[in-house]
């Protein structure tokens, strides 16, 4: 709960500032550099509100409890008992969300298995080798170097290390279970796309603001390195030193 109210509290705060002096703050002008300011701020915290489907009328009295409560003006409902309902909304807008973005992803990969000819485990997970790799194969604890893509399923992208031009190494055991599962599938040198279906990622929760709750993700990973647990493990070995004469 406490978490929820935190969360709440941050967009509310950040919008406060384009909803007291106005009906409509689409008509706020961003004049001072305080202003863009606090509108970067409510834009970046306020799209978290795009997982609760809001519609112009719930818009509105969220603006209106902001003003309200900003001008220390008392509350038009019992605050004790609307306080309770929040979570119960949040989840409940979260869980339709998380829903609708798992059977779309279900589809999704059906469609990815069928056209690609993709593979499909157990685990729901697919995936298709664009490049067959010739080297190491990873182990769940071993660490690997890896250039990656990733998308939602419309192709918007949410992380890239290709588009930071720096590759990136990690314990295989320490990412999102699709990453341990379907990396071991590859081998150095190798490129395959992979498509994780929420359960396998970020589940219904998500990772927001990026990532929505119950979010099938595509990845394309490009293998380069694997280092053995053992190995990765190993102290550096201590400089040398030349004694004076």
């Amino acid at each position: 709960m406490k978490k929820t109210l935190v969360f709440l509290s941050l967009i509310v705060s950040a919008l406060i500032l384009t909803s007291c002096n106005s009906n409509d703050p689409k008509k706020i002008d961003l004049k001072s550099e305080d202003d863009k300011t606090f509108y970067a701020m409510g834009y970046m915290l306020g799209g978290n509100l795009q997982r609760l489907t809001l519609t112009d009328a719930e818009l509105a009295a969220l603006y209106k409890g902001i003003a309200m409560s900003s001008k220390n003006e008392k509350s038009e409902v019992d605050m004790a008992k609307y306080q309770s309902r929040i979570q119960e909304v949040f989840k409940a807008r979260m869980d339709k969300v998380a829903s609708k973005e798992k059977e779309s992803g279900k589809a999704f990969i059906e469609k990815f298995v069928k056209d690609e000819s993709a593979t499909k485990t157990e685990s729901g997970l697919a995936y298709k080798v664009v490049k067959e790799g010739t080297g190491a194969t990873p182990a769940a604890e071993d660490v690997v170097e890896v250039h990656y893509h990733g998308t939602l399923t419309d192709g918007t992208v949410f992380d890239s290390s290709k588009e930071r031009g720096k590759t990136i190494s990690f314990p295989l055991n320490r990412v999102i279970k699709g990453w341990t599962e379907g990396l071991q599938t590859m081998k150095e040198g190798g490129v395959t796309k992979f498509v994780i279906p929420a359960d396998l990622a970020y589940g219904e929760a998500g990772a927001p603001p990026k990532i929505p709750g119950g979010a099938t993700l595509v990845f394309e990973v490009e293998l380069f390195k694997v280092t053995k647990a053992a190995d990765a493990n190993k102290p550096a070995p201590a400089a040398k030193t030349t004694k004076k004469k």
